[in-house]
């Protein structure tokens, strides 16, 4: 990828105006983003925008190191919709990779991150989704559910951006998705995970207007959301169709074995970065 001022690395949208990280409760570590058209989102996005998420590609599988359509601030101040990896690397970094999970940041702490606070002061970004997957890990085996709003719009989630460039010439824009305590994930989930947020209070986190975590978190706001058994396949990294999303009875699904060849991020194991 290339800065996210440069035209090749997204669509354009102008608009006038060291230590042992701690360990969490993962947030997600899969989503899918496929906006069908801009009726999809919710109201209050520009028009510009809604339309540039509405043409994004369809994805159903979204993991550490994938591409997602996101909202951020360019270098002039616009706002475009840009491609960029999951899994935020800093900006610091020597490689493009962490040797940590970054594709979370927990609100509370990301402004003081050493890995995070400098997109917390300069790189706010906004993600878009249809929903996310995420263990239920009540039921024995533990299944995979899908998390989405009951009637139907995207979900929208705060989050954090950064630009990395290495000693060679290759640039990567990446971006973390902020999670926290939330009452509004459905039972029987953990009751933690993405901070959402509606379309007005998008606007304001993209423009700079939230300063602090808890200007973020009293500013968030959970719709009502349902979750719903899905197949186990979504752990292997290469699916990507839409099939992912249809229902399933895990007791008809019968047991899986298969996944020592498939990538352990969609696990969602506990998360952490310092």
């Amino acid at each position: 990828m290339c800065r996210l001022d440069a035209p090749a690395c997204h669509r354009r949208v102008t608009l006038t105006g060291g230590s042992q990280p701690p360990r969490y409760p993962a947030g997600m570590r899969r989503f899918a983003q496929a906006i069908a058209d801009p009726s999809s989102l919710p109201d209050g996005l520009p028009a510009s925008l809604a339309d540039a998420l509405a043409n994004a590609p369809d994805r159903y599988n979204v993991g550490k190191n994938g591409s997602a359509t996101v909202l951020a601030r360019d270098g002039d101040g616009s706002l475009v919709a840009a491609e960029m990896r999951w899994g935020l690397i800093p900006r610091w970094s020597k490689q493009p990779s962490t040797p940590y999970t970054t594709v979370t940041a927990r609100l509370e702490r990301a402004a003081k991150s050493r890995i995070f606070a400098q997109a917390w002061q300069q790189r706010p970004c906004v993600v878009a989704m249809t929903g996310y997957y995420k263990w239920d890990r009540q039921r024995r085996p533990p299944w995979p559910l899908f998390v989405q709003r009951t009637d139907g719009l995207a979900l929208l989630a705060a989050g954090l951006w950064e630009h990395w460039a290495g000693e060679e010439g290759e640039e990567i824009d990446s971006f973390t998705v902020l999670t926290a305590p939330n009452p509004g994930i459905p039972a029987p989930l953990t009751p933690d995970g993405p901070v959402f947020v509606d379309a007005p209070v998008a606007m304001a986190w993209l423009s700079g207007a939230l300063r602090t975590p808890a200007a973020l978190q009293a500013q968030a706001a959970t719709p009502p959301l349902e979750a719903y058994p899905v197949s186990r396949a979504f752990r292997d990294p290469a699916r990507d169709d839409y099939t992912l999303l249809e229902p399933v009875d895990p007791a008809a699904e019968g047991a899986d074995n298969s996944s020592a060849a498939w990538d352990g991020d969609g696990l969602d194991d506990e998360e952490g970065a310092d």
